[in-house]
């Protein structure tokens, strides 16, 4: 009898449907997202292999870069291997604690892509508006300290889900209108009270915005910075070291805040289109990162440039 109360009040397993109302075409669309994971491990891989073999990338940029690259290959892995197992193997079924495991890393590592965007943020910001004191600053004592505080603040912030999670009773619902787990999409099966789920996620997605406007504000200061200086070639030099990480920055926050926008406002706009937008989402960022840092950065473009072209 205990075991059967147990059971109740949390399933042994969850169902992932996938993208609701395209299951036939489960198949098709797995391409494009296999494609794009494919590009995002080779990618964040010569990242990562790059800046470890070329030694005039220690600069805390690079060091910044290299954490990145490595958050999204766990942020991909994480989700895309699972989405490929529901439709290309009908793997639909998932266990309660790997449903909850894979919904905590996919929120923590996506906070921790958030942390890293606004440490670049500062680094830029430390470069263009204190270049004389950017080696004083950004010692490896201090980058030690914000990289913890990369790692520790999303994954305290994440924990309190894995409580809400279980504190609540799940009944005989157990079917997920999604591909991959995650809290909200989780919780809304629950046939208890969650509206404290509600109210911490909220909570949470405030923080991410702080984040946004933060970087928004070291933006300010940084282009007040570059329009006092006296040529016009220093200043087109000073913006183009920003470029790239301008572009990860619109690539990561873009399609969340559209996917947010949807999910909060967007009524009639059908359910699958939103869990399209949630998928890419978590595929995009990780595969164009490194594509935008190897176009843009004169070192890692040379050094990849280099290995396919010697002879």
């Amino acid at each position: 009898m205990e075991n059967l109360n147990r059971s109740l009040f949390h399933p042994a397993t969850f169902f992932l449907i996938g993208i609701p109302g395209l299951e036939k075409v489960h198949g098709w669309i797995s391409l494009p997202f296999c494609s794009v994971y494919l590009v995002a491990l080779l990618g964040n891989v010569t990242i990562l292999l790059v800046i470890k073999a070329e030694q005039s990338l220690r600069e805390p940029m690079f060091y910044f870069l290299a954490i990145l690259s490595t958050i999204d290959l766990a942020l991909s892995t994480t989700s895309v291997p699972r989405m490929l197992g529901i439709f290309w193997f009908d793997a639909h079924e998932i266990y309660f604690g790997a449903c909850v495991a894979q919904m905590f890393l996919i929120h923590a590592l996506t906070g921790m892509e958030a942390e890293v965007l606004l440490a670049m943020a500062f680094d830029r910001y430390v470069a263009i508006c204190a270049p004389l004191h950017y080696t004083t600053i950004l010692t490896s004592r201090v980058l030690l300290g914000i990289s913890l505080c990369i790692v520790i603040r999303p994954v305290l912030l994440t924990f309190p889900m894995i409580y809400l999670i279980y504190r609540l009773p799940f009944c005989q619902a157990r079917i997920i209108a999604h591909s991959y787990c995650e809290h909200m999409g989780i919780a809304k099966l629950s046939c208890g009270n969650i509206r404290i789920n509600a109210i911490y996620g909220l909570f949470v997605v405030s923080l991410f915005v702080l984040n946004l406007v933060l970087i928004g504000i070291s933006y300010v200061y940084i282009l007040r910075a570059v329009f006092r200086l006296p040529s016009q070639d220093a200043r087109l030099k000073s913006l183009s070291t920003c470029g790239s990480h301008v572009g990860v920055i619109c690539v990561f926050y873009i399609p969340s805040v559209f996917s947010f926008l949807t999910h909060r406002f967007g009524h009639n706009v059908p359910h699958y289109v939103h869990i399209l937008i949630a998928n890419l989402y978590l595929v995009i960022p990780p595969s164009l990162n490194p594509i935008i840092y190897g176009v843009r950065t004169k070192q890692i473009r040379e050094r990849v440039l280099h290995v396919f072209t010697k002879k």
